[in-house]
C-alpha cells in the first residue's frame, strides 16, 4: 500500500505515460491523415496511405479514451474545470474527430472522385485539427485559465474560446500540429514505398525541422512568462484542499523545476535533438529507427511541459490560490490505489495486444496489394 505522496506522483507520472502514449500511437495516425492530401497524388496513392493505418487506428483511440478516463478518476476536479473552461474547444475536437470514422468508413464506397476527394479533406479536418487544438490547451495553461472557486468550490470559468486563441497558444499549436506530423510521417514512410515515399520523407524532414524551430522558439517565450510558483507551506500527504495554499506569479516561474532539477533538462534536449535525428535517419531511408526517434522527440516534448509545469496542472489567472495542482485536486487513497490496481492490469494489456497487432500486420503497403483486396480495404 503506497501512501497518499507517493500516490499523487505516481498519478501524474501515469497521466503523463497515458498522454504520451496517446501523441505516439493515436497521433502518428493523425499526422498520416494529416499529410494525406498532399502525400497522395490520385486515389490509389491514398487508398495506398489510408491502409497503412487502417487496421490500428481505432485502436489506437483507446489511449484517447483511456487517458481520459483516467483523468476523470485521478483528478476529478481538473476534469470538471477543463471541461467547464475549455469547453467550445473540446466541441471543436469532438466535431473534427467525427471526420475520422465516417472518413475511414465511407471514402471508397463510392466511386466518385468528388466524393473521395471530400473524404480526403475530411479526414485531414479530422486530424489536423485536434492536433493543433490540443497544443492550443497545453498553450493556455502556461498562460493561466480564468477561472476561480467560491467557498463551496464551485468553479466560475470567465473566458471565452477566442480568448484561447491566443499567440502563445497558437505556437504551442503549431508544435503539436508539426510534432504529429512528423510522427505520423516517419511511420507512413515505414510503411510505404516509391514515390509515395519519397514525398512523405520530404514532408516529414520539413515538420521535424519546423518542429524545433517552434519548440525552441516556445522555449525562450516561456522564459519570459509569468509563471506560477507555490510560497505556503504544503503538505504533499495531506487531504486536497484547493483553497488552502498561497500562489505567486513571477516572471520566468515555469523555469523553476529546471533550475531545482538540472537533470530535467534531458527532455527539452530530447525535444530539440531527436527530431533532427528523425530528419537525418529519414533522408537515410533508415524509416523504423526514425520513428524510435521520433517517438522519443514526443516524449521529450511532453516531458518539458509536464516538468515545467509541476505540481500545476490547471493554473488559474483569475485568483491563483485557486489553482489546481497534483497536491490538492486529487480523488480519494483509496480511489488512487484501486485505480492503479487497474493501470498496472490494463497498460501492460494495451500494450501488448498492440504491439501483436502491429508485428502481425506489419509490411508494406502496394498499389499491388489495394488492387488485389480492392473490395475488403479502404
Amino acid at each position: 500500500m503506497f501512501d497518499y505522496e507517493t500516490l499523487k506522483i505516481m498519478w501524474w507520472l501515469l497521466v503523463g505515460v497515458l498522454l504520451i502514449g496517446f501523441a505516439i500511437m493515436d497521433g502518428h495516425d493523425m499526422g498520416v491523415c494529416t499529410l494525406l492530401p498532399f502525400v497522395g497524388k490520385n486515389d490509389e496513392e491514398r487508398r495506398i496511405i489510408i491502409n497503412t493505418i487502417g487496421p490500428h487506428w481505432e485502436g489506437n483511440q483507446v489511449w484517447f479514451i483511456t487517458a481520459g478516463g483516467a483523468l476523470f478518476a485521478a483528478w476529478p476536479m481538473v476534469y470538471a474545470t477543463a471541461f467547464s473552461g475549455f469547453y467550445w474547444a473540446m466541441m471543436a475536437v469532438l466535431w473534427a474527430l467525427f471526420f475520422r470514422p465516417v472518413g475511414f468508413k465511407y471514402r471508397s464506397m463510392v466511386k466518385d472522385q468528388r466524393w473521395r476527394n471530400a473524404w480526403d479533406w475530411g479526414l485531414f479536418v479530422g486530424s489536423f485539427i485536434p492536433a493543433v487544438v490540443f497544443g492550443v490547451a497545453f498553450g493556455n495553461l502556461f498562460l493561466g485559465v480564468p477561472f476561480s472557486f467560491d467557498d463551496n468550490l464551485l468553479s466560475t470559468y470567465t473566458g471565452n474560446f477566442w480568448q484561447l486563441l491566443n499567440p502563445f497558444a497558437i505556437l504551442a499549436g503549431l508544435v503539436s500540429a508539426t510534432m504529429l506530423i512528423m510522427q505520423g510521417g516517419a511511420y507512413l514512410a515505414h510503411r510505404t514505398e516509391g514515390v509515395i515515399q519519397q514525398r512523405t520523407i520530404r514532408y516529414s524532414i520539413i515538420s521535424a525541422v519546423a518542429m524545433v524551430v517552434l519548440f525552441v522558439g516556445a522555449g525562450f517565450w516561456v522564459q519570459t512568462l509569468d509563471g506560477y510558483v507555490i510560497t505556503s507551506t504544503i503538505d504533499p500527504g495531506g487531504l486536497p484542499n484547493v483553497l488552502a495554499k498561497e500562489v505567486a506569479v513571477q516572471q520566468g516561474g515555469w523555469m523553476t523545476n529546471f533550475a531545482t532539477y538540472p537533470w530535467a533538462w534531458a527532455f527539452p534536449v530530447l525535444g530539440v535533438l531527436m527530431p533532427l535525428v528523425t530528419a537525418l535517419l529519414l533522408k537515410a531511408s533508415k524509416t523504423l529507427t526514425a520513428f524510435v526517434s521520433s517517438s522519443i522527440a514526443v516524449l521529450g516534448v511532453i516531458m518539458t511541459a509536464g516538468i515545467a509545469l509541476f505540481p500545476f496542472i490547471m493554473p488559474s489567472s483569475s485568483f491563483p490560490n485557486s489553482s489546481l495542482t497534483i497536491w490538492d485536486s486529487v480523488s480519494s487513497h483509496l480511489t488512487l490505489m484501486v485505480m492503479l490496481y487497474a493501470v498496472v492490469f490494463l497498460v501492460p494489456l494495451i500494450v501488448f495486444y498492440t504491439g501483436w497487432a502491429y508485428s502481425v500486420m506489419r509490411g508494406k503497403v502496394t498499389a499491388a496489394y489495394i488492387r488485389e483486396n480492392d473490395h475488403t480495404l479502404y
